[in-house]
């Protein structure tokens, strides 16, 4: 019997690439389902969902507030700006899905998140009269940074040119996502405000920043399945961690090994195997603090694959 197609989008970097590992190398049995991988930026896949184009693709939180109808949440794979590693198992008593006992006890980095940029060290109150390259409007990122600042002038940059276009004075500010958030002081650039650590002070969640979502017309027991299979492939690359990151590794902007897994233990962590009730409950409030700001539509009540 012929198997079903999935096109699978995710974004071209470190942590997405370690997430999708084994289930890319044929490591994990994808079932009665073959998954294409469909390799885009994060703008371009929040773009294309609006058309509900894939079945299952990666997309910021902020972009979901528009997909409410066409998609829903899948229980796995979110990005999330970590406080603790793992300490918490989904109770499912599947072994295959556990996060493995180093994992559960190594140090992770305190909340982060995208980070606001300039020449200069400079206060918010100054920050907020500048121009800001941001990697797309519908980011996280730009939606954090809304709540944090309220209304500022923006221009979108490709993410991985706004370090240097900081630099080089093509903008006066610059929001960063992904890599460029280890990097950016090789630039001489300056950090203003650390968006993970401003939204964990004032509510105690971790930042939701992507997720990954599945197309509702292919019924609760595809999406069940698929969202099993997704989730085994993350358990795998927490189980084999080197092997992993080693191919991950090919997927970053010009990083090192020590730097991959840096980035990689920043956003694959105990949220992305499952949401659990804190991830979930800082999805909810970011979009809700979103609605209540004027910036996105009002949500429906979250359902989680």
């Amino acid at each position: 019997m012929a198997k079903q197609l999935i096109r699978l989008g995710h974004s071209p970097d470190p942590d997405d690439a370690f997430m999708f590992y084994a289930l890319a190398k044929g490591l994990i049995d994808p079932g009665p389902f073959e998954f294409e991988h469909i390799l885009q930026d994060i703008q371009t896949l929040n773009d294309r969902a609006q058309n509900a184009e894939l079945e299952v693709t990666a997309v910021s939180v902020h972009a979901y507030a528009w997909l409410q109808d066409k998609y829903a949440l899948l229980a796995t794979g979110a990005s999330m700006g970590a406080t603790e590693l793992a300490t918490y198992i989904p109770p499912d008593n599947n072994q295959d899905t556990q996060i493995p006992t180093e994992a559960q006890n190594t140090p992770a980095p305190s909340a982060h998140g995208p980070l606001l940029i300039a020449r200069e060290p400079l206060g918010l109150d100054q920050a907020s009269k500048l121009t800001i390259a941001i990697p797309g409007i519908l980011t996280s990122a730009f939606l954090a940074l809304r709540l944090a600042l309220g209304e500022f002038k923006y221009q979108v940059i490709p993410f991985d040119k706004i370090p240097l276009a900081v630099k080089e004075a093509q903008t006066d500010a610059g929001l960063i996502i992904h890599e460029s958030q280890l990097t950016y002081s090789d630039f001489g650039l300056h950090c203003l405000l650390d968006l993970g650590k401003w939204w964990f002070d004032k509510t105690a969640l971790p930042l939701p920043l992507g997720c990954n979502i599945i197309r509702r017309d292919l019924g609760p027991e595809k999406m069940a399945h698929i969202s099993r299979i997704l989730k085994q492939s993350i358990a795998y690359s927490l189980n084999h961690r080197r092997e992993a990151i080693e191919y991950a590794l090919q997927f970053g902007q010009g990083i090192n090994l020590e730097l991959a897994d840096q980035f990689i233990g920043m956003y694959v962590n105990k949220w992305t195997l499952d949401y659990g009730p804190a991830g979930q409950k800082a999805l909810s409030e970011f979009l809700k603090q979103g609605h209540q700001a004027g910036i996105i539509p009002p949500i429906t009540p979250l359902q989680f694959i």
